[in-house]
């Protein structure tokens, strides 16, 4: 029971604990009493003060009319000294001011003013300045930052990662309609092939155990979507077991293109042909993806 008691108390949120109080009566009297004291005086104060105020409007209505006009000409002062100050960051005068700054020539009645820079373009002119200086040390002196070409190499390898992520998730997806033969997938094929394969097709695809793989004669068809299917649902009244539970799709797909390598390798100690012959595949330019033979799979 206490362990259970402690693990409510700990799930108590600080609102629920704040209400709950301190656990000590007389510890919540005496905060409570002080709050209402506090918000008591505070009203006290305000109401004392509106009351001096008035009985100073009453006694010495000079005095009171005396500080609104400073507030108030206090209050003119600032807005004139901002409006000053911003018609300065902007080069605008009055036309009272035009006087001062009015050039010694005219020409046909037209006057010219000397009218200086404003400050704002000045302080946009030397912060290029500033910044061009100090772009100029940590790009081309330092070398704290990349320049354009070290950027574009950057950039390649940052795609050339996301493609390699995009292609890797794409080769998950894979299955024995989609797939496709590529050569560059060969190596890490032969690696698979020679880890989980070899045992019974041979080292070579001579065939042991298993029947010739790198002949033109299939039990089961020798396109690439037929191969792909063969060793991932396998045959297991034939003693080949699905590796759909051992390999990703992505894994297959490179060991059944390793295999469509090996086709006319001819390797030494070649188990003889089994099956039918497929004289031309589809990668060949044929229209077939080859004849299956009976029920048995050349995998």
């Amino acid at each position: 029971m206490s362990l259970y008691l402690s693990a409510a108390e700990a799930t108590v949120s600080p609102a629920t604990s704040w209400l709950s109080g301190s656990g000590n009566i007389y510890t919540d009297i005496l905060i409570i009493t002080f709050v209402i004291v506090m918000v008591a005086l505070l009203v006290f104060a305000i109401v004392i003060q509106r009351a001096m105020r008035s009985i100073l409007q009453i006694t010495m209505p000079e005095a009171v009319e005396l500080e609104a006009e400073k507030v108030r000409v206090a209050k003119i002062r600032r807005r004139e000294k901002w409006k000053s100050t911003w018609n300065n960051i902007l080069g605008l005068h009055r036309l009272e001011e035009e006087k001062d700054i009015m050039i010694d020539h005219e020409y046909d009645g037209i006057v010219e003013l000397d009218n200086p820079i404003p400050v704002w373009f000045n302080v946009l002119f030397y912060s290029t300045v500033v910044f061009g200086f100090i772009y100029l040390l940590v790009y081309h002196v330092f070398g704290w930052g990349m320049n354009q070409d070290q950027e574009y190499i950057h950039e390649v390898a940052q795609a050339e990662k996301a493609k390699l992520a995009y292609l890797a998730q794409s080769a998950s997806l894979v299955d024995e309609s989609s797939v496709e033969f590529n050569e560059a997938l060969a190596p890490a094929g032969k690696a698979i092939f020679m880890a989980n394969c070899a045992a019974c097709h041979g080292n070579n695809g001579e065939g042991t155990i298993g029947p010739n793989l790198a002949d033109r004669y299939w039990l089961h068809g020798g396109e690439i979507k037929d191969i792909f299917k063969t060793v991932k649902y396998g045959v297991p009244e034939k003693g080949m077991v699905p590796w759909e539970q051992t390999l990703t799709p992505a894994q297959i797909a490179e060991v059944s293109s390793y295999i469509i390598t090996l086709r006319d390798s001819n390797p030494a100690n070649a188990k003889a042909a089994e099956g039918t012959e497929v004289k031309v595949y589809a990668s060949e330019g044929g229209e077939t993806a080859g004849v299956v033979a009976d029920d048995a799979v050349d995998q």
